[in-house]
């Protein structure tokens, strides 16, 4: 898995998008719930004491930064009371057949990605230095991640609502025993920024020719 938090978000980016042109009648509502959750996290994550998770996991952060990175995280993640939950609810029953089962894993996907956050260490005491103006901003768009959840009440049934916990549940289960003892180590190479343009760019093709065709 990714070690930069940046880079990881930008990577995710990716394949949020693949959401947004799984089901474009509905994408407009999960490119806005995506767009103030990751806008929180990138404002967040330039405000963390290093953009490296292991030296952040040894290193405990201040407690209402990690508010922050958890709240965002959970509504791309697709938790109720968020309105990443209604997007993702949303989108999936706007789903083709044969779309239903990797959508769904790519749900899981999502979860364990964003599990790298949410089980960061944190203290309150810690200081953190923010920019001028972070904490409005971040703020605003965590306001609307609530606010937001008015456009479709409907997911907010027993079933989905299930569904919805036992993704995420997963997610960190399989995050915690399986991805964050795995060690995999890349080529310093992929992880230079024009590469990663590079490899942005291969897959949004794939994913606008998996949607056209």
């Amino acid at each position: 898995m990714l070690k930069d938090t940046k880079r990881l978000l930008a990577f995710s980016t990716v394949s949020q998008l693949g959401w947004i042109l799984a089901a474009p009648e509905v994408g407009g509502f999960y490119a806005l719930t995506h767009g103030m959750a990751k806008s929180s996290l990138f404002s967040t994550a330039g405000s963390l004491p290093s953009r490296n998770f292991k030296e952040l996991e040894n290193k405990p952060i201040n407690t209402n930064i990690w508010i922050v990175l958890v709240i965002a995280s959970l509504s791309i993640a697709g938790f109720p009371l968020l309105s990443g939950f209604e997007a993702k609810v949303l989108t999936i029953k706007n789903l083709a057949s044969w779309q239903f089962i990797a959508m769904n894993v790519a749900a899981v996907g999502t979860a364990i990605a964003f599990s790298k956050f949410i089980f960061l260490p944190h203290k309150k005491e810690e200081e953190q230095k923010v920019k001028s103006g972070f904490w409005l901003a971040v703020i605003f768009l965590l306001t609307g991640l609530v606010v937001a959840n008015v456009v479709y009440f409907q997911a907010y049934n027993v079933a989905d609502i299930i569904k919805a916990i036992a993704t995420i549940s997963v997610g960190w289960l399989a995050y915690h025993f399986i991805f964050k003892r795995l060690a995999i180590y890349l080529p310093r190479v992929f992880e230079e920024f024009e590469h990663l343009v590079g490899v942005m760019s291969l897959t949004l093709i794939l994913i606008f020719w998996m949607a056209l065709s």
